[in-house]
């Protein structure tokens, strides 16, 4: 099933609480408040959003009669994290959606009252948003993006298409993704039993991004992967154009990278994720406590190739591989 389809095709079937409670759902407009880490142009950021609103409108909830949203965004500058965050705590709203680790650390330090949930947070736990995930504890609870078997399919997956491969940067930047040991360590392990050399590659911007993808250039058995990293979405046209200027055989961790010309993508369905908030704002405007509403895990992964990209680096994709795919770009 196409994303947009599936977003289309949304059902309140899932998150549908009973008929008692949903028939208590007060008369006066309700205040959402977003802060989304990327770019409002974004047409994925846009997708996002869109399943969360049209996850409420399922359940009931109609913009600008019952609910209101009031949506900052990023775009990627972190120093405005902390201001945006101020400027939705003040408006005291009834729940605030939070969209990666920075966007909520910039929350949580401006409020421990104000029911928060988070989409796309990699380590809850570890940031101090909540006590576990089974028993937040606090103001805060959402979906979990982690996944740590990632790290081995992105490696797997990546020699499969591109077997010369024997050298691997791992990319993030460290500001937007200081929960990126908990890809590096299973991936440095996996990549051992395959006699793959794994190095990190953080970068901040368009420049340090070219400068890598440069350096790996140079030579035909280096890769690249792509972790889960906010600053690396903001980013993936830059990237995107230094792998295909280098021709260097790359992994992403998420579909949109692919819809962009990368090469392949694999990883959590985050706009699955944005769909599912919604059942937790929705429970929460009827009353329910953050602190009562245990962190989930993902559920629904994605794995797209681009055919084009292959065939533009010498590479052909296995049949096991085409028929495995969610989505080919041809």
């Amino acid at each position: 099933m196409r994303r947009r389809d599936f977003v289309a095709r949304i059902s309140a079937a899932t998150v549908a609480l009973p008929l008692g409670l949903r028939a208590q759902q007060p008369e006066r407009m309700r205040r959402i408040a977003v802060l989304m880490a990327y770019a409002e142009n974004d047409p994925e950021a846009q997708l996002r959003l869109g399943a969360f609103k049209d996850g409420l409108a399922a359940l009931g909830w109609v913009e600008n009669r019952s609910v209101r949203f009031d949506v900052r965004w990023i775009g990627g500058e972190l120093n405005r994290a902390p201001v945006l965050a101020k400027e939705l705590v003040a408006l005291r709203p009834d729940v605030i959606l939070s969209n990666t680790t920075p966007a909520t650390a910039a929350l949580h330090q401006e409020t421990q009252t104000i029911p928060i949930v988070f989409a796309v947070v990699a380590n809850p736990v570890g940031s101090g948003f909540i006590k576990s995930l089974s028993r937040p504890g606090g103001n805060i609870t959402g979906l979990l993006y982690l996944e740590s078997t990632l790290a081995e399919k992105w490696l797997e997956l990546l020699k499969q298409v591109a077997p010369q491969v024997m050298q691997v940067a791992v990319m993030f930047n460290p500001e937007t993704a200081p929960f990126v040991e908990y890809y590096l360590d299973p991936l440095n392990n996996f990549a051992a039993t395959l006699g793959v050399k794994t190095f990190s590659a953080p970068v901040g911007s368009d420049a340090d991004i070219e400068k890598t993808i440069a350096v790996l250039g140079r030579e035909r058995d280096n890769g690249l992967i792509a972790v889960p990293d906010g600053f690396l979405l903001v980013h993936r046209k830059a990237v995107i154009a230094q792998v295909a200027r280098y021709k260097v055989p790359a992994i992403y961790y998420s579909t949109p990278f692919v819809e962009d010309g990368g090469l392949i993508g694999y990883g959590v369905d985050a706009v699955d994720l944005f769909r599912r908030a919604a059942a937790y704002v929705d429970r929460i405007l009827l009353g329910a406590k953050p602190q009562d509403l245990p962190v989930e895990q993902p559920t629904k992964f994605e794995f797209a190739i681009n055919k084009s990209t292959a065939k533009a680096l010498g590479l052909t994709f296995p049949q096991s591989i085409l028929v495995r795919a969610d989505k080919v770009i041809e």
